[in-house]
């Protein structure tokens, strides 16, 4: 087949050469004689691909042995809820980057279970990120959400906000594409579909404090302590999107890691934005130049 160029930003594409290791691997994982999305999710064959997978994760952005690595379902929307509802007790308050309509959801999500603020707001726009200073986080606040890259706008976040308080980041969209400090953050969630495999897990890597200080008066689904001691196999787990994930940073270790992954970003990137600023105002990007994504590039046109 000829494979097209496949610009969607997620489900977005996958290195053709994982796509073909799962296809071979399909109807029968090793000498089992049944395919991996068959077996149950206790199997021994099936343990040892999802502990491998989260290893792999770890590994790749360097995390510290002080978080946990999990496996959700429900993609990036359903951890809007699950952050506030975890990590702010009565009383709590929490600061959110309004950045672009992603922020705005998780922070009309988060306003349900707690006291919600915007810290920072990008309207009317949202063509940038805020410039360290810009974002006012109130006292009592337990933690500072941020959307490391709007989709939809073509922002990237490049300076970390320094608050005096945790960062919870939402990295759907450019996870495994930079390394990250990670003194700076007790919860960084991502969906999988953007960067690291298909639709259908959500990676969350949360500090053991912040699960172990989290409220404990929720469905047992919702909370962050029941997965992590349960290894994120409290039940059935989304088999085959975790095994594909797990190939995908084999293929993104053995090319140099993060921090290959970063470069050739750039390198692709930098291509498309040439392009468009060397249009003569045919293409024009309308984010502010330190704030341009290297995952997500807009382009307007003269006009509709």
């Amino acid at each position: 087949m000829s494979r097209v160029y496949n610009f969607s930003a997620g489900p977005s594409t996958l290195p053709p050469e994982v796509l073909a290791e799962t296809q071979a691997e399909l109807t029968e994982f090793g000498d089992t004689g049944m395919s991996l999305v068959e077996m149950s999710h206790r199997s021994d064959e099936y343990e040892a691909v999802h502990a491998e997978a989260a290893a792999l994760a770890r590994e790749a952005l360097d995390v510290p042995d002080d978080f946990a690595v999990l496996f959700l379902q429900g993609g990036a929307t359903l951890q809007f809820s699950m952050v506030p509802m975890n990590l702010l007790h009565d009383g709590d308050r929490a600061g959110y980057v309004v950045s672009g309509s992603w922020a705005e959801k998780a922070l009309a999500d988060a306003r349900i279970y707690g006291d919600a603020y915007a810290a920072w707001d990008g309207e009317p726009g949202y063509d940038r990120m805020p410039a360290p200073g810009e974002v006012a986080v109130e006292d009592g606040s337990r933690y500072l959400h941020v959307t490391s890259n709007e989709t939809i706008g073509g922002i990237q976040m490049w300076d970390w906000p320094e608050v005096g308080v945790p960062l919870v980041g939402d990295m759907s969209s450019d996870i495994m594409s930079r390394p990250l400090p990670w003194h700076r953050f007790d919860l960084v969630y991502a969906g999988a579909q953007k960067n690291l495999g298909p639709a259908g897990a959500t990676l969350v890597f949360a500090r053991d404090a912040a699960i172990d200080a989290a409220r404990s008066d929720l469905g047992a689904y919702l909370r962050y302590d029941v997965h992590r001691d349960k290894s994120s196999l409290y039940n059935t787990p989304p088999v085959f999107a975790i095994w594909v994930i797990g190939k995908t940073l084999r293929w993104v270790r053995d090319r140099g890691g993060v921090v290959a992954m970063e470069v050739e970003a750039r390198r692709k990137a930098g291509l498309v934005y040439d392009a468009i600023d060397g249009s003569d105002g045919f293409y024009r990007n309308p984010v502010d130049a330190g704030s341009r994504s290297l995952m997500n590039v807009v382009f307007r046109l003269p006009s509709e």
